[in-house]
């Protein structure tokens, strides 16, 4: 765990300043941050289900980080982009001299990290305890410049950033999920985990859609969504969807959900986006969907949905995905609500093997 080398980290007495501000960058829902003086620490998280959690302990937090800061500590992700961009708003957040501490499991990088800023910056003899490893080096102004987060093209007119699922190109699932969109879609359309925004574009360009929200828990992503889609029909939401109820209820979704929290595939998580789409529907809605075809998703869409079709791409069968059309939810499943709320994240943004689909 990684308060366990944090407490070892934090034990010398000079180890953090005693007055000032300390942002703490990615700490999750169940981080324990009890050696951390509460009313002196930032918390800078995006990803709502995590923000929530940490607000309710207490703490404040910010999906980006704001003002100046004494000190800070870092706590890894696995995309080292991403982990290369925190150190450098870090660095450059922290006053001159101010100690950042930066703990990661070796899964995660850490190693890594630790020569890459070796080779840019003195750092503190790493403590390596729980399969993992903490360091800190003193902040300093330009001192990992090149590591602040880029703009990325994943496809024309999109821009995306490190860190956000799918960044570099559109999500093979997502292309196969617009393929089978039929030409004409519902009024009232609701994209479930829209991430940067690409599929939400192909659900615009179809003929009747009235309005389209974009629900999405990663506020990095929906950032990106916001300028990669400009469309005056569309609505942006940062929210667990797992919570969000909607009257009047929307009559069309689409969703490629998340299925990992960590490096295992995790079907709890696709399953709550299904029943949350289910209760947010109205009862003649119909959802259309993207999954592994490995994710034994089937089952639960015909717990929540009176008919689920399988549909084909236009290129024939894919092995590796399913695409599927799930009209009319069942009233007595499909409360809002009922089942609806997704697993508390452990450690790492849903399916960021592969943090946000689109």
């Amino acid at each position: 765990m990684s308060h366990t080398r944090l407490s070892l980290a934090l034990d010398a007495p000079e180890a953090l300043p005693t007055e000032g501000r300390i942002a703490v960058f990615r700490p999750t829902a169940d981080t324990d941050l009890s050696l951390l003086p509460k009313d002196r620490a930032h918390l800078v998280q995006g990803f709502r289900p995590d923000y929530d959690a940490l607000s309710a302990r207490g703490y404040t937090v910010s999906p980006m980080p704001e003002g100046d800061y004494a000190a800070a500590v870092v706590f890894l992700p696995r995309a080292k982009a991403e982990a290369r961009a925190l150190l450098a708003a870090a660095c450059d957040g922290v006053a001159p001299g101010g100690p950042i501490w930066v703990d990661g499991m070796k899964t995660d990088g850490i190693d890594s990290i630790i020569r890459d800023v070796r080779a840019r910056l003195p750092i503190s003899d790493p403590i390596a305890k729980a399969h993992g490893k903490i360091f800190s080096f003193a902040a300093t102004p330009g001192g990992l410049a090149g590591w602040a987060a880029q703009p990325m093209t994943p496809a024309e007119g999109f821009t995306t950033q490190p860190g956000v699922f799918s960044a570099d190109a559109v999500d093979r699932g997502s292309a196969l999920l617009a393929a089978c969109l039929p030409d004409h879609l519902p009024a009232k359309m609701v994209d479930l985990g829209a991430g940067w925004g690409w599929l939400s574009a192909q659900v615009l360009a179809r003929d009747g859609v009235e309005s389209l929200e974009l629900i999405e828990a990663e506020h990095a992503a929906l950032e990106c969504a916001k300028q990669n889609i400009t469309d005056p029909r569309v609505q942006f939401t940062w929210a667990d969807v797992g919570k969000v109820t909607r009257d009047p209820r929307p009559t069309g979704a689409v969703m490629n959900p998340p299925f990992h929290t960590s490096r295992n595939a995790d079907p709890a998580l696709g399953a709550a986006f299904i029943r949350a789409a289910a209760g947010l529907l109205s009862l003649s809605g119909t959802l259309w969907m993207v999954a592994n075809r490995h994710l034994p998703y089937e089952a639960v869409l015909r717990e929540m949905f009176h008919e689920v079709t399988e549909l084909t791409p236009p290129t024939g069968r894919d092995g590796a995905f399913r695409i599927f059309r799930a009209e009319r939810p069942i009233a007595h499943a499909a409360k809002p609500g009922k089942g609806a709320q997704t697993p508390a994240p452990t450690g790492a943004k849903p399916r960021r093997v592969a943090r946000t689909r689109r």
